[in-house]
């Protein structure tokens, strides 16, 4: 099977199919990369400990800090506990809380991230009608930080440029 093949089917196994933990899995929250497919995980009693990613994955799929995945225990792991065996995204998060099947601990960190959310659009809505009403407003510009930024001020430069026409009338 190709690379672009094999890519395929495991992009879409993981998009498509909403998989349900069985008794041995268990939902976790990643919280950081440890390098060499090692990821830090916290459960949601918040025990820590790091699972590793499957070779069908790497190079194929890519999780982030705050991703949620279902994880397979390794009985023998002292550092590394765990290995994943399916990436969560939202549509998957959904279908997990409609069948109670979500970690109650997970439960509050999602309801305060969606009321962010809602305050974040709410926002974002003032913002767009207040900058509707002001059309000079130069802030949403995009400001290049690698270039020295100067302050001009235009009272300065007129009263400067007056007392120069003073003293070359004299």
């Amino acid at each position: 099977m190709s690379q672009a093949t094999k890519r395929k089917h495991v992009v879409k196994e993981v998009l498509g199919d909403f998989v349900v933990p069985t008794e041995n899995q268990q939902i976790v929250k990643v919280t950081g990369s440890r390098g060499n497919n090692l990821h830090e995980t916290v459960t949601a009693q918040g025990e820590m400990f790091l699972v590793s990613m499957p070779t069908k994955f790497r190079k194929n799929i890519w999780i982030k800090r705050g991703d949620y995945v279902i994880v397979d225990p390794i009985e023998e792991g002292e550092k590394v506990k765990a290995e994943i065996s399916s990436i969560l995204y939202k549509d998957h998060i959904v279908y997990l809380q409609e069948r109670h099947l979500w970690p109650e601990g997970f439960m509050i960190e999602n309801k305060t991230n969606q009321q962010k959310q809602e305050e974040n659009d709410s926002g974002e809505k003032d913002e767009k009608e207040a900058s509707a009403s002001d059309s000079d407003n130069d802030d949403d510009l995009f400001v290049n930080t690698n270039r020295c930024t100067y302050q001009y001020s235009e009272s300065e430069d007129e009263e400067d440029s007056d007392a120069q026409d003073e003293e070359h009338a004299k």
